[in-house]
């Protein structure tokens, strides 16, 4: 059974967690309930703290917080219970499904985005039932565990590589792909080198937002819509700007280099990716074939140059669009990590698992 946020949490980058859920949902066959009435749930949660903060309680708190309108209480038994959250305070919405631990067997979640200097405790602790905690990043997995008590583990991102996948001999008229946080440096050396050479140059036009204006985020009607127009855009992508997280705010990412999902989508489409990489072990693990990612400062105010230069030999774009592709579908697809969390709960791989696992062998085979 999934849990999921989809009806009330619509920023487009919360797409890519209900992804996830659609693939699980998709080899295995689980159910989904969908969080509702955002406003009634919010009261809840708010109750809810109160409560805990006053008395330090969290019995208490759950004994006196009012239940939120859209509550659903279970009539049968299920396997496994794996809802996913974009990010810590999302977690109250496990109160939408007051007897998932009685009725779930194994019980284990995901969390997409988690930061060690922004941890809700009073949240985090709700998750003291299930049998294990994994994590989209890295930073703040030994503090989830210290809070919840419970297994924590680091569970990389991961993409559709099935709906990202090009044809073969995909036509790619779109030159370079650059979206979400971007180089002011860098975005503009392209519009230039664009107008010059006649190329297409796709990049975001939402307006920049954030206390900082570092972010370029917008709400979406439909998260599989979204994904798919995605995917559509990089399989037409020659090159495509990928960086680690959060690579436009120096203060709050030092010392602590994430992975983006932007590195699993351009590897799936057979793109060449180009930008600032994590330095991390993590990453060479993850991306350990050549020209996995080739280095370009994130300030590139010559990037015309550069581009010019690799252009002039494609037989070696051929061969990292390819070895992209081809890891991709071995290494990075949602199936690889739902494979962790059976193996690590000690459930046996479904029919449709093994499946999948042979038509991402078939990509990997042809690229």
């Amino acid at each position: 059974m999934l849990l999921s946020e989809r009806r009330i949490s619509d920023l487009v980058a919360y797409c890519l967690a209900y992804e996830f859920e659609d693939t699980v949902a998709a080899v295995t066959g689980a159910e989904r309930i969908d969080v509702t009435d955002l406003s009634s749930l919010e009261f809840s949660r708010r109750a809810y703290k109160l409560v805990r903060m006053a008395s330090g309680s969290p019995e208490l708190a759950r004994r006196f917080a009012p239940a939120s309108r859209n509550t659903v209480s279970l009539e049968r038994d299920y396997e496994l219970f794996f809802p996913m959250f974009s990010h810590a305070f999302e977690l109250y919405s496990l109160a939408t499904i007051p007897n998932w631990r009685q009725r779930c067997r194994k019980a284990a979640c995901f969390i997409t985005e988690v930061w060690s200097d922004n941890l809700p405790e009073y949240l985090l602790e709700l998750l003291s039932g299930f049998d294990h905690i994994f994590l989209g990043l890295r930073d703040s997995v030994d503090d989830v565990a210290r809070i919840t008590g419970r297994p924590c583990s680091y569970l990389p991102l991961a993409v559709d590589v099935l709906r990202f996948a090009p044809a073969a001999d995909q036509p790619r008229p779109i030159e370079l792909c650059n979206i979400g946080r971007r180089s002011a440096v860098t975005h503009q050396a392209l519009l230039e080198d664009a107008e010059r050479r006649s190329t297409f140059y796709y990049y975001d036009t939402v307006a920049a937002s954030g206390f900082d204006l570092k972010q370029r985020t917008f709400r979406v009607d439909n998260p599989r819509e979204h994904r798919l127009m995605l995917a559509t855009l990089l399989k037409n992508s020659r090159y495509f700007i990928a960086n680690r997280s959060h690579v436009n705010d120096p203060a709050f990412a030092a010392g602590r280099d994430e992975i983006s999902a932007r590195f699993y989508e351009g590897a799936a489409a057979g793109t060449v990716m180009l930008g600032e990489a994590p330095r991390t072990d993590e990453f060479r693990r993850q991306f350990d074939w050549p020209d996995a990612v080739i280095e370009l400062p994130f300030d590139s105010p010559d990037i015309g140059r550069i581009l010019a230069e690799l252009n002039v030999d494609p037989a070696r774009l051929r061969a990292v669009m390819r070895e992209n592709l081809r890891q991709a579908a071995l290494r990075h697809d949602w199936l690889h990590r739902i494979q962790v969390v059976f193996d690590v709960l000690g459930l046996a791989p479904t029919e449709q698992m093994q499946a999948r696992a042979l038509r991402l062998g078939q990509i990997a085979s042809r690229a």
